[in-house]
């Protein structure tokens, strides 16, 4: 039974009169009600409500019972929104998985869903943690040496903070397989990255090497996760600092600084081996090219000689007087051809025959020739 405007004695549920007669229930004039007419309000409500249904208390009891029911039922309804998938579970065992828009399961506690955000880039961070202040909007970075300190495989220590984003792969298999997901996932990303640490020198970590420590860990990572069947996708492992510990950074730099000039003094020195050794190889060439020029010179005069002698000798076979004859004069020839001589006739007697000095008077009359020369 429900209130109509037309009830015989014209009053609302709330007690108070249709008309504008200030009884209990109504407005005072001043806009406040007086504290007894709250009490009267309720009491009408209860007598409304016990009208609405049979006096019989069986009766009753059953439609109570029809209306929860009806509600309990509808409350099986449920939405799985864009970025969620729904895992709907029947006494704590899985059933299905829901895609997005509006299902039905089975009410408490018989079936249950849960919906996790399959598309939210999740993060965790490694080696140091950023939290934000309650007065400023500004983020604070605090380190966690006892994470963020690896060894290399050089035998260095490195400070290396390192971000991982992931998301959910699998709803079903993110819920039901892994219990807590942060902390695994944290766990497995030291893990694997304290293990490429180790079989990487300093160096590269520090310098050009560091997109493929991510991608190495990453890919490690993702197979741990995998081999657990976490329902888990790592989509970055990000490395957000890479240095020295800080007690010995200045020292590291002035390490870096000697390696510098270490290279580049080598690449001084191979500059100057490139210039200098294609000049010595062109000295060498040319030393090697003269010497065989010289090489065949000599050879070919020997060559000559001994074709010489080898014609002298076979002369000298056929006319050995007249070949001796002419070797003597050709000998004499070359020693005594450019020296003064007196020749003295052997059978000249006892005495000397005198001479004309023919060599001194070819001399005279060339130091003339030339005075002459000049005066004219």
């Amino acid at each position: 039974m429900v209130w109509s405007p037309n009830d015989g004695d014209n009053q609302s549920p709330w007690g108070s009169s249709s008309g504008g007669n200030n009884k209990k229930g109504s407005s005072k004039g001043n806009g406040s009600f007086d504290p007894g007419d709250y009490d009267d309000i309720l009491k009408n409500i209860q007598n409304r409500f016990k009208s609405m249904f049979p006096k019989n208390s069986s009766s009753n009891l059953l439609v109570l019972v029809v209306i929860v029911g009806l509600f309990w039922l509808a409350s099986g309804f449920y939405r799985v929104g864009t970025d969620e998938q729904g895992v709907v579970v029947r006494f704590g065992k899985y059933v299905r998985t829901s895609e997005p828009g509006l299902h039905y399961h089975l009410p408490l506690p018989i079936e249950s869903v849960s919906k996790p955000k399959v598309t939210k880039v999740n993060r965790i961070e490694v080696g140091f943690r950023n939290t934000q202040s309650q007065f400023s909007q500004n983020s604070q970075t605090r380190q966690v040496p006892e994470e963020a300190l690896m060894l290399t495989g050089d035998e260095n220590i490195v400070d290396l903070n390192f971000t991982i984003f992931w998301i959910i792969n699998d709803a079903k298999d993110f819920l039901f397989n892994v219990r807590n997901p942060e902390a695994t996932i944290k766990s497995i990303g030291e893990s694997v990255m304290r293990e490429k640490i180790g079989q990487t020198p300093i160096d590269p970590i520090l310098a050009e090497g560091k997109s493929i420590v991510e991608e190495d860990a990453k890919l490690k990572l993702q197979n741990v996760l995998d081999y657990y069947k976490s329902g888990i996708l790592v989509t970055q492992v990000q490395l957000q600092k890479a240095d020295p510990p800080e007690n010995v950074i200045d020292s590291y730099r002035d390490v870096q600084r000697a390696k510098t000039d270490e290279q580049k003094l080598i690449n001084e020195a191979q500059a100057y081996r490139n210039d200098i050794i294609p000049k010595a190889r062109g000295q060498a060439e040319k030393m090697i090219q003269e010497s065989e020029a010289y090489k065949k010179e000599v050879v070919s005069k020997a060559k000559g000689e001994a074709e010489r002698f080898i014609s002298v000798y076979n002369s000298y076979k056929n006319s050995k007087d007249v070949t001796r004859k002419r070797i003597y004069l050709e000998t004499l020839e070359q020693t005594l051809g450019k020296i003064d001589k007196v020749i003295v006739d052997k059978d000249a007697g006892s005495g000397i025959v005198p001479y004309l000095p023919l060599p001194e008077l070819k001399k005279r009359s060339n130091v003339i020739k030339g005075i002459d020369d000049e005066g004219n």
